[in-house]
């Protein structure tokens, strides 16, 4: 029986119970949606943050407190970390060469709240040189200044989803902003940025003179019993000398925190390369777990295939038996039923995919705190989605198909 010959025989057999050919999709169908759609916001997670950090230039360093218990990491997140980093550090590293700008931050999350509106944002204290660094620009009022942050000013520079959150007519600036109980005076507003990080938009962020920050609003101190600076982040005049620029801080800092030969820093700086590269993986491997626990549901409907299979060998056991008696070998009744179960696997895919790609873009449609949902459907996520479906009807028709081979043609034809 020739491979054409086998395919119509597939087709025409799902075709006469369309119903129950429709059903036993169903599983399949239903899996390689989820795994479309989750695979999807996964990627396009990992792009918007890799976009976000390459916004930033090659020849940005990150200077990042390590303790004992974040050993072996870079410090992606020094939130966890003891700190270990000050001012003076800040201070010291200006004298390096090849530094065109330095700036400390300080994070946390805070409340806001302007008359009966409230709003969660990102808060960096830091200095006046974070504009140059971070690559942000002042679309109004002022940013902070070396005065503010020497009187420890209570005063405040909004992100512009922020701005248009609590000042959607009329402009922030001279307004007043409560935070932990106390009023801040807006005296700037940042530049529309985008991009996000781990789902955080760039611009739901607000900055405050990092001496308030450590002050009044999240005190945080070292071992040694000074103000706390959570991060350092350092551009270069260009990328060709970020690897000097680097050894160089690494050989100020042991200085002042008086580190000795065979000990192990307590700090960690970092290039972008090396943020990118463990992000990168961070959210690969996150994509990936993603679309395996989506995949379940494709496991699922290889069983329903399955059921449906044993199912259609035993209504059609008589056909069988004719089909053997004229002639029909093993391989070929084998060959039929698994391009039946071949076939249910590859359609639902096929439609699970169309419909992946439909729910993918309205979901990227999609506002969640004023930032869209991005999901990127790649080539390789459809030919995965596909060849995983084509996979799980041969091994769920697998059994049926032999179960089937195996039947004794005399038998067969005796069976009503």
């Amino acid at each position: 029986m020739k491979l054409f010959s086998s395919l119509g025989i597939a087709f025409r057999a799902l075709l006469a119970n369309k119903l129950r050919s429709s059903l036993t999709m169903l599983g399949i169908i239903i899996g390689v949606v989820a795994v479309v759609t989750l695979m999807s916001l996964g990627r396009g997670a990992q792009e918007t943050i890799t976009a976000t950090y390459r916004q930033l230039g090659t020849n940005v360093l990150q200077v990042m407190s390590r303790s004992p218990e974040t050993e072996g990491a870079i410090g992606l997140s020094p939130v966890f970390s003891t700190p270990t980093l000050t001012m003076e550090d800040v201070e010291a590293m200006k004298k390096v060469p090849g530094i065109t700008a330095i700036a400390p931050v300080n994070e946390n999350f805070v409340q806001l709240s302007y008359r009966n509106q409230y709003k969660t944002a990102i808060i960096h204290g830091t200095t006046p040189e974070y504009l140059k660094v971070m690559n942000y620009e002042i679309s109004e009022g002022i940013f902070i200044s070396e005065i503010n942050v020497a009187r420890r000013d209570m005063v405040v520079v909004l992100g512009d989803t922020v701005a248009k959150y609590f000042f959607p007519y009329g402009s922030p600036v001279g307004q007043k902003i409560k935070m932990k109980g106390q009023n801040y005076t807006v005296i700037g507003v940042l530049a529309p940025k985008g991009g996000a990080f781990f789902g955080i938009s760039m611009d739901d962020i607000v900055q405050v003179p990092v001496t308030t920050f450590q002050t009044r609003l999240f005190p945080q101190k070292t071992a040694t019993g000074k103000d706390a600076v959570a991060s350092i982040s350092v551009q270069t005049s260009n990328a060709d000398v970020i690897n000097q620029v680097k050894a160089d801080i690494e050989s100020v800092i042991r200085r002042q925190h008086r580190i000795v030969s065979g000990e192990r820093d307590d700090f960690v700086v970092v290039t972008q390369k090396q943020v990118l590269s463990v992000i990168n993986q961070v959210t690969g491997v996150f994509t990936i777990f993603l679309g395996a626990i989506a995949g379940i549901s494709l496991l699922v409907g290889g069983i329903g295939i399955m059921n449906i299979m044993l199912v259609s060998v035993t209504e059609r056991t008589r056909e069988i038996g004719i089909r053997k008696a004229v002639g029909a070998k093993r391989r070929d009744i084998l060959l039929q039923f698994l391009i039946e179960s071949a076939t249910l696997g590859v359609v639902g895919g096929g439609i699970g995919v169309i419909l992946g790609w439909v729910i993918t873009e309205a979901v990227s449609h999609i506002e969640v705190s004023g930032m869209k949902l991005y999901a990127v459907v790649a080539p390789d996520i459809i030919i995965l989605s596909v060849s995983v479906s084509l996979f799980i009807g041969l091994i769920s028709g697998l059994y049926p198909a032999m179960r089937a081979a195996r039947l004794d043609p005399i038998q067969a034809l005796r069976w009503e």
